[in-house]
């Protein structure tokens, strides 16, 4: 279910601009609707999972998602699918963080690693067939039913989960309150800036002045709550290791460039190339195939030699790839143009992904892995949200013009070198800052040791334990 909607909503948006008849920004919004609440909660999902239960929380969550997901089928307008992807967004932070705890806490501990390899598998088999089967939802029954088809899947799920899952909890966080005010204040700083950056063309100054500052406050306000709360989502206290900072910057700069080239790129397809969405979607399924292949390669790589080498060779490869992107353009042929493009971006991000988690995980002590886990997929949908919301702006694609093909290609042209001066920057990062990490109270070893990802649309989960999961 999420990886279906981690895929393939970029795929559908030039065909709901078209059935709807909406603007550029109003396809913004219902990207970073889903984003804004799912970023702003994932900790508190997490959280609501080791308190209540986490099975109970996955349930809820599947049961919220699927229902969220109907109203974004039968949504008639932009504004209705909007706030039914806002909701969405609240079921995937209820669902999302327990899929791994729930793998730990239901496997006998010599079982795990297996349990971890195999659920591993079945993302990377998810990601691979969801470009087929949104594509061919697209071009068939229609965009609406990439959401649709998330009941009859949420009706399996509950029914695997109610008899074969068992309930767990963590009894560490008995008697602590949820940081209720410290999501709310997150959303709101996130919402704030996202709606300035997206109203920002053509709007009075007032318009995004005004929003601006409101989310800045709320930035300001939230690490005001998160330093000084006795149970804060977000401990500060984790940014005094300079690699685990450094690493989070590092996450910002490379899923910022990954979420831009996936925003713009079924764009160009589409609307620039006139692919179908089918074909739009399957153009990129090298970067998917690249991965599942390669990661656990690239985590050998940085076990033997080091986090240093692929966390800086890794973002210049991407960058050779988005560079690449230059030549695609309409009337280029997709082995000549796109092919080489996604296949060398593909390469670039199989080499990083896995040791960039791995070196977060690595860098903090081994009792606050899983806080760690959350808080660097947390970095990475936030800066995912924030490049969809600044994108257009930077590369002066207005409104309406993501219909025409010579904008689209001009924009997405622009975009490209953007997104490569993204890459080449946490290369740098990497290179002057990122070293094995050294072990904490002889407790920890002194390389990464997660070899595993999670897909395009945020870092790897950490096998031996949850994403925000205290």
């Amino acid at each position: 279910m999420a990886m279906l909607d981690g895929t393939v909503v970029n795929v559908a948006l030039p065909r709901i601009g078209a059935d709807l008849g909406t603007s550029l920004s109003t396809l913004q919004w219902v990207v970073n609707a889903y984003m804004l609440t799912l970023s702003a909660l994932l900790l508190l999902g997490g959280a609501l999972g080791d308190r209540l239960g986490r099975r109970r929380t996955l349930l809820v969550g599947v049961v919220w998602f699927a229902a969220a997901s109907v109203l974004c089928g039968i949504a008639r307008d932009g504004t209705l699918l909007i706030a039914a992807r806002a909701l969405q967004g609240i079921g995937g932070a209820l669902l999302t963080p327990g899929s791994l705890a729930l793998v730990r806490s239901s496997f006998r501990t010599e079982d795990q690693a297996k349990a971890v390899g195999a659920w591993s598998g079945l993302t990377g088999v998810a990601g691979a067939v969801g470009p087929f089967l949104g594509g061919w939802l697209i071009d068939g029954p229609g965009w609406r039913w990439i959401f649709l088809i998330n009941v009859p899947l949420g009706a399996v799920v509950l029914a695997i989960a109610l008899r074969h899952v068992p309930e767990s909890r963590d009894p560490s966080t008995a008697g602590r309150r949820f940081d209720v005010l410290g999501a709310a204040l997150g959303a709101a700083f996130l919402a704030g800036i996202s709606y300035a950056l997206i109203t920002a063309p053509g709007a009075a100054v007032s318009e995004v002045a005004l929003p601006a500052l409101f989310g800045l406050a709320a930035g300001v306000a939230f690490l005001v709550v998160e330093r000084r709360g006795r149970n804060p989502m977000l401990p500060l206290g984790l940014f005094s290791s300079r690699l685990f900072s450094v690493t989070n910057l590092m996450t910002l700069c490379l899923y910022a460039a990954i979420g831009g080239v996936l925003f713009l790129l079924p764009v160009q397809l589409q609307n620039g190339l006139g692919y179908d969405a089918l074909e739009a979607g399957v153009a990129t399924l090298p970067i998917t195939v690249l991965m599942l292949v390669l990661s656990a390669w690239s985590g050998d790589l940085a076990r033997r030699v080091g986090p240093g080498v692929p966390l800086v060779a890794g973002p210049l490869i991407g960058a050779v790839g988005a560079l690449l992107m230059l030549r695609i353009s309409p009337g280029s042929s997709y082995f000549s143009g796109v092919l080489p493009a996604v296949a060398v971006l593909g390469l670039g991000m199989s080499t990083f992904v896995a040791p960039l988690t791995a070196t977060v995980l690595a860098s903090v002590e081994e009792e606050r892995a899983g806080l760690a886990s959350g808080v660097n997929n947390t970095a990475a949908r936030i800066a995912q949200l924030l490049v969809v919301a600044a994108l257009p702006l930077a590369v002066g694609l207005s409104d309406n013009a993501y219909r025409d093909a010579s904008a689209v290609n001009t924009a997405f042209h622009r975009a490209a070198f953007g997104m490569a001066g993204l890459l080449v920057l946490a290369a740098v990062l990497a290179a002057l800052f990122v070293r094995r990490p050294a072990p904490e109270g002889g407790k920890r070893p002194a390389g990464p040791q997660c070899r595993t990802h999670a897909g395009l649309s945020a870092p790897p989960l950490e096998p031996g334990g949850r994403e925000g999961s205290r």
